[in-house]
């Protein structure tokens, strides 16, 4: 598979490692000097590649994805803090027929940890003697806070029982790739379910599986759809 880096920082490297490593070619890296507001990437510079994956910042990223809509190129981002322009993205790209899949992150064991916050949120459900909350930690440079998969699990949960506020706290110290954990407080007792990163590679890893089955796929997917699960 010839694959198209929009985002040429640490994300950017992990995933041509990751890329690489599962067999694939990385035909073009295209880095925030030469794309302001999505105006660098352009077909020559693609370089006929059958899948963008795109790692950048939150005030580049629907640029990006407007500018590979118009072009028709499949693309997978893991960039978060963007929610709100989601609705023009996803017309954007069934506008022109094309390829999106999504996610504030790409690890497979996130998805477990949304899974089973599920599961959680729907048994205390009404049950007036437990407290609830989120807690996300990352490194000191990440720039969103909360971290778009702590949001994401909010809004989720919100839905699931909407008599609790499932508020967040976030941390941002040190070099912590991402930890997210979920904490129901009764009186007695405590559930904690805690999902930590140990390694950036994982998401790398996983935006190479999304880019894997994304190809001959048209429409607006998540890591949901990709795991077989309900989006």
């Amino acid at each position: 598979m010839r694959i198209a880096l929009v985002g040429t920082g640490r994300m950017g490297q992990a995933v041509r490692r990751a890329a690489e490593e599962r067999g694939h070619q990385v035909v073009a890296e295209i880095g925030s000097g030469m794309n302001r507001g999505g105006t660098g990437i352009t077909r020559e510079r693609l370089a006929d590649a059958e899948v963008v994956v795109e790692f950048t910042r939150s005030d580049a990223v629907v640029g990006n994805l407007l500018r590979l809509a118009e072009l028709g190129v499949p693309v997978v981002t893991g960039t978060t803090g963007w929610s709100g322009q989601l609705a023009r993205v996803i017309a954007a790209v069934e506008a022109r027929g094309s390829a999106l899949l999504y996610a504030p992150n790409f690890s497979i064991g996130a998805q477990l940890l949304v899974r089973a916050a599920r599961e959680v949120a729907a048994a205390i459900r009404g049950q007036e003697g437990f407290d609830a909350g989120l807690t996300e930690a990352h490194h000191r440079e990440k720039r969103d806070t909360p971290s778009g998969t702590a949001l994401a699990l909010q809004q989720l949960l919100q839905v699931v029982d909407p008599s609790r506020e499932w508020p967040i706290t976030s941390v941002r110290t040190g070099w912590v790739p991402g930890t997210h954990t979920l904490e129901i407080e009764g009186r007695f007792e405590t559930l904690t379910i805690t999902h930590t990163v140990r390694d950036r590679a994982v998401f790398a890893e996983g935006a190479v599986v999304a880019a894997e089955w994304l190809q001959g796929r048209r429409g607006v997917f998540t890591l949901d759809h990709l795991l077989g699960g309900t989006s």
